[in-house]
């Protein structure tokens, strides 16, 4: 709320507020531009192991590198966006992220060190996951204002920004535009955009209505919600389908690589195809999702995450193994959007149980990268995916925990 905001940190309060409109309309911006930019980095991980000459279990501790400041940051975040308001916090957080990327690829165009992509990825990765949090609090908060499900769709935008990454990235690698040109370009271009989108956003934050007993707001009360069985539920669906995106995300083009042997720009257009496929999937999931309910999506979903998973490892023709992507990127598409909506439902206590439910999952993305990384020097990438089943399967067990429920009023 405006009164949490900090006098030295605390932009100055417009006169008149966005409309709703370009309020949704930056929410998507934001969105994609987060997408656009991770795949950015997604599509040089073979030739950024390449220029460090790193393993494979070393390639797992550059990513984790990425997912230990993801997780940092999700830690703080409820606070953060306590202390700053959503959209401060998206504009100030992700110029910080930008600078982490663009040092990356400075560092691995310039001076190559793993060391220090490390740190620079975590900082990309911690400013990235609390924007995470807050663009999805500015986002359930525009979806209760507009009075409609939007929440796919915001994520399908963060599809499209990694299919538009992703393709921008086989496309500078068939031209050999160097690397260091593709991520600190990115890295200024995320910045300028994140500048001019914040404008039209609007507070997040729950206005009590009349008669409503206003929610707490000290760090205590935050914490509470960790010990709310269905916060913890909710976070466990979204640890394993975040588990299901994260692996391929991080994995899925080395994967194709190493595992199928294509060549690095064929395994960067096989990631595209996964991340088109989760687009297509939160298109189509508002009207599934508005027909049958949460809970029997997110069984179908996981159901064929698995299934194309297995595809992926056991086939031994490429063109089944691109079917099992397309459903795997289906199966993987809904988890994380239904999982944040629900967190959501209670908008006093949404800031904290949001964080929660992010933090728990992006647990997938700090363990996640070593393990697979560990599994894959030892019994090959492909082998390593039989982990992410098992996540994915518990996710599909606990869907019922995203039953849609009503705030409490005082």
């Amino acid at each position: 709320m405006a009164a949490d905001l900090s006098p030295s940190l605390a932009p100055s309060v417009p006169k008149a507020l966005p409309s709703l409109t370009a309020w949704r309309n930056a929410v998507f911006v934001v969105f994609g531009l987060e997408g656009f930019a991770f795949a950015s980095w997604a599509s040089r991980v073979p030739q950024v192991r390449d220029i460090l000459h790193a393993s494979t279990a070393e390639m797992g501790l550059v990513l984790g590198g990425l997912a230990v400041g993801a997780v940092g940051g999700l830690l703080a975040s409820s606070h953060i966006v306590s202390w700053l308001g959503a959209s401060h916090t998206i504009r100030v957080l992700y110029c910080l992220a930008s600078v982490g990327l663009l040092g990356a690829g400075a560092v691995v165009a310039f001076a190559p060190s793993l060391p220090a992509l490390v740190v620079l990825l975590a900082v990309f990765g911690a400013g990235s996951s609390i924007v995470d949090v807050a663009m999805n609090l500015s986002g359930a908060a525009n979806e209760r204002a507009i009075g409609r499900t939007l929440m796919p769709l915001f994520h399908a935008s963060f599809s499209l920004g990694t299919v538009a990454g992703a393709g921008l990235g086989s496309l500078l690698l068939l031209v050999h535009v160097p690397i260091g040109v593709h991520l600190i370009g990115t890295g200024v271009l995320a910045i300028a955009v994140t500048l001019l989108s914040v404008r039209f956003l609007r507070p997040a934050e729950h206005q009590p209505e009349h008669g409503e007993e206003p929610a707490a707001t000290g760090w205590r009360s935050r914490l509470v919600v960790w010990r709310n069985p269905r916060v913890l539920l909710i976070g466990l669906i979204i640890l394993g389908m975040a588990f299901a995106e994260g692996s391929a995300n991080d994995w899925l083009n080395l994967a194709m690589v190493d595992g199928h042997h294509v060549d690095q720009a064929a395994g960067a257009a096989i990631f595209a195809v996964f991340v088109a496929a989760m687009t297509v999937a939160r298109v189509a999931g508002v009207p599934l999702l508005d027909r049958f309910g949460r809970v029997p999506v997110l069984r179908v979903s996981a159901l064929a995450a698995v299934v194309g998973l297995l595809l992926v490892i056991v086939s031994p023709a490429v063109p089944l193994a691109i079917v099992g992507v397309v459903l795997w990127g289906f199966g993987a598409a809904l988890g994380f959007p239904v999982g944040m909506s629900a967190a959501a439902d209670d908008p006093r206590t949404a800031t904290a149980s949001v964080s929660a439910v992010a933090t728990i999952g992006y647990c997938a993305f700090l363990i996640g990268p070593p393990v697979i990384g560990f599994l894959g020097q030892q019994f090959g990438i492909l082998n390593a995916f039989v982990v992410v089943l098992v996540l994915i399967a518990l996710a599909g067990v606990v869907s019922g925990a995203a039953r849609p429920v009503t705030s409490a009023k005082a």
